[in-house]
């Protein structure tokens, strides 16, 4: 599959289920924690400053974001979790929103891939695991993306990985990709898998 990444829009900003496209392009989805660093990741793969908007307060974007890509394929940009100092009502608008992209979402067999963010400096959070496992426990095609991984020197690097592999069943563990959206490292291989699992469907 051949993308030209020029002819790639933000498509779609859906609030409810209702909103979610309904043609039948493969969706890759990208999911993680609130200020991981989902937009400025989808803004390096494509190549562009501003086509997802990095929010300067983490937490308060609650809509799924569907960017179309040359018409062959779906970015889902996920809205983040974790974010403490949401209110309830905020809360549950996001977990309406996000339950409702797995289980009312008409087009489900179309996601191919969920990409899981997690924060290199940091690690996995709870909510990282539990992402994780809901993920496994759906056998749902997932890989994991390390973000800002340009912040890490190489036994800090060798220290994530084996981290990842104790919170998964080490033999069954989610491939590792390190990335940093300021360096580019990581850019060609994430575009492989995403391609990859596109062509699946």
């Amino acid at each position: 599959m051949k993308l030209n990444l020029h002819n790639a829009n933000l498509k779609i900003t859906a609030g409810a289920a209702s909103q979610f496209p309904v043609d039948a392009l493969p969706q890759i989805a990208f999911a993680g924690r609130s200020n991981v660093g989902k937009s400025s990741l989808v803004n390096s793969l494509l190549q562009r400053k501003s086509l997802a908007r990095v929010s300067a307060t983490p937490g308060k974007t609650i809509t799924i974001n569907f960017y179309d890509i040359d018409r062959k394929l779906y970015l889902v940009d996920l809205p983040g979790y974790g974010y403490a100092k949401r209110t309830a009502s905020e809360q549950r608008k996001w977990s309406m929103l996000t339950d409702g992209y797995f289980t009312k979402n008409q087009n489900i067999d179309k996601l191919c891939l969920v990409v899981q963010l997690v924060d290199s400096r940091i690690g996995p959070t709870k909510d990282d695991i539990d992402m994780l496992w809901f993920l496994r426990d759906t056998e749902t095609p997932h890989i994991i993306v390390a973000t800002k991984c340009d912040k890490l020197n190489r036994t800090e690097r060798n220290k994530f990985d084996e981290i990842i592999k104790s919170c998964e069943a080490a033999e069954d563990a989610a491939a590792v990709i390190m990335y940093s959206s300021k360096s580019g490292e990581g850019r060609d291989e994430l575009w492989s898998a995403i391609i990859g699992a596109a062509e699946t469907v």
